[in-house]
């Protein structure tokens, strides 16, 4: 009985030391993350950069898989390349040494100061206050886990039973490593899994080169869950940074078997006490992995895209067709492919509007799905786009072709940005009308359709304004902008009447009435930014507020 209640108290410490790891990171990822996302994306410009912020990241998150699923996408969208991707994952393997650096010693007296900081934190209510707070208990309950973990151990170090358990364990290196690769797998967390062989070396459960056989096997299963996570995607070249980051790990670990036999008695002659021996193994075994495969990286990525080539698609409407990467080197070339694979944004555009016009006027709930998915579509393509027209050499563009860079990244965008309004707004309002079973009235819905058939017609002037840069079709698609709104003024004020005559079907949809006509005119206005503007403001006709020869009282901005 009292074996098996050691046994529950054992258990219930082990969750404790991993609730109280989850509430880190999630501590730091609701504070940081946006931040720390944004920081990784900055210093993927080389691969020596990457590594030391991927360990610096990875040091806050204390998750080398949220670091590497963060850069994952920005692999995946072809924003940067593999190489310092992988430097990332090299940095992110390190960075989460450092914690188990930090909590070896012996700090179990500060964890009633760290939960009460973030009781304290926690209870103002404030972001980011109140995440770091999140954090600061779980450190707290890290640290009374651990010194848990050592009393629970204690007096049962000598028991026949736990002996012989671990005795066999600790015969066995290969076991050690699959063992804890397991238990990693399973628990998401290597750290978890290294503090938790350190309070059984502590109490001499575990000898010394078992613990070292253990954290080898920590390392290698916390490169599993990205792998198995990225199983699903049907692009391998999705795959091919968190794969590259396992066959890494695993042949790093093989050869750490291998030389276990002198490395074990190595550290334990350095560092007598076996707490910190096993956490500085953990970070030397991180920082001769990074030290050994750094110089082999441009041939490692290569040889990853060779073995996992990115699929090609021919159905897939969201893979760019126009964009060689050939042509880069030839600036006027690469600006014509980009300017061509942004026409096809208005295409899908258009296919939106026409699904939108089709759920107002049918309440075909089909096309709702179908045209939300075209969103997709359209991010993929500006993702292309941005990718492409940022790899050029900025020294061997002229002013003229930096200019249709930004006129071709502006079109881009704001093609991008109506098709989110599209999605987000339009369809959802749609699709809560269908749902709520409503029905607009005669002279509302005519008003709204009317309203969507000029706005396939100025996204087709948009994208022949694109290609032709004309000074006066740009003017003309310019006062569009205060026809339409106009037209929104006109359509509101007619429903406002419908209103005041006690119509029902008005009133029934009155507030979705009024947030399409506002959608609807935000569309627009994105669609005179993307193209009308960029011509007028190098014609000279566009000043900072207004158009040349308008008084303002005209040309009042939407707010938009």
């Amino acid at each position: 009985m009292d074996f098996t209640f050691a046994i529950a108290e054992l258990a219930g410490a082990v969750a404790l030391l991993l609730w109280g790891v989850h509430m880190v990171q999630t501590g730091v990822q609701r504070a940081f993350g946006a931040r720390l996302r944004a920081v990784l994306g900055r210093a993927l410009a080389n691969r020596f950069q990457a590594f030391l912020v991927g360990m610096g990241v990875t040091a806050l998150l204390q998750s080398s898989t949220a670091t590497g699923l963060m850069v994952s996408g920005f692999v995946a969208g072809g924003l940067v390349d593999l190489v310092p991707a992988l430097a990332v994952m090299l940095g992110a393997n390190v960075g989460t040494t450092l914690i188990v650096q930090a909590l070896s010693f012996n700090v179990d007296s500060i964890a009633p100061v760290l939960i009460l900081v973030g009781f304290l934190l926690f209870r103002r209510g404030v972001s980011p206050s109140r995440d770091m707070g999140r954090a600061f208990i779980g450190l707290g309950l890290m640290l009374m886990a651990l010194h848990q973990l050592l009393a629970i151990i204690a007096p049962y170090e000598d028991a026949p039973s736990l002996r012989m358990i671990l005795g066999a364990i600790a015969t066995e290196p290969v076991v050690d490593v699959i063992l804890a690769a397991a238990l990693t797998w399973a628990a998401h967390s290597s750290v978890a899994v290294v503090l938790l062989t350190m309070s059984l070396a502590a109490q001499g459960a575990v000898p010394p080169h078992a613990a070292f056989a253990l954290v080898l096997g920590a390392n290698l299963g916390t490169a599993i869950n990205p792998v198995l996570e990225g199983a699903a995607g049907n692009d391998p070249a999705a795959r091919r940074l968190p794969l590259g980051n396992l066959l890494n790990r695993a042949a790093a670990v093989l050869l750490g078997l291998a030389a276990l036999g002198h490395l074990g008695p190595l550290m334990v002659g350095l560092e007598p006490d076996v707490t910190r021996a096993v956490a500085d193994f953990h970070t030397l075994f991180n920082l001769a992995v990074a030290l050994l495969c750094f110089p082999l990286l441009p041939f490692y990525a290569r040889l990853l895209a060779r073995l996992l080539p990115a699929r090609m698609d021919a159905a897939d409407p969201g893979r760019p067709l126009y964009l060689d990467p050939s042509a880069q080197d030839t600036p006027v070339v690469a600006l014509g492919n980009a300017a061509r694979e942004a026409l096809r944004l208005v295409d899908v555009l258009e296919a939106m509007l026409q699904g939108l016009r089709d759920a107002l006027d049918d309440g075909d709930r089909r096309r709702i799905a179908e045209t939300k998915r075209m969103d997709d579509v359209l991010d993929r393509l500006n993702t292309a786009i941005k990718a492409y027209l940022s790899a050029l050499d900025s020294d061997a563009l002229s002013d003229a072709d930096q200019r249709r860079a930004l006129e071709i990244l502006t079109f881009a965008m704001n093609m991008e940005h109506a098709g989110d309004v599209v999605d987000r707004n339009l369809m959802g309002l749609a699709r809560k009308r269908l749902k709520r079973g409503l029905v607009f009235s005669a002279e509302g819905q005519r008003d709204l359709l009317a309203m969507v058939d000029s706005l396939i017609v100025n996204l087709r002037t948009a994208g022949s304004l694109f290609m032709t840069g004309d000074a006066r079709a740009a003017r003309l698609l310019a006062g569009e902008k205060e026809a339409f709104r106009r037209r929104e003024n006109e359509a509101t004020t007619a429903h406002f009447a419908r209103l005041s005559a006690g119509r029902v079907d008005s009133a029934e949809t009155s507030a979705l009435h009024l947030d399409l006509l506002r959608d609807l005119k935000r569309v627009n206005t994105h669609l005179v930014e993307a193209a009308a503007y960029p011509v007028l403001e190098r014609s000279g006709d566009l000043l900072p507020s207004r158009l040349k020869g308008r008084q303002p009282a005209d040309t009042r901005e939407d707010g938009d």
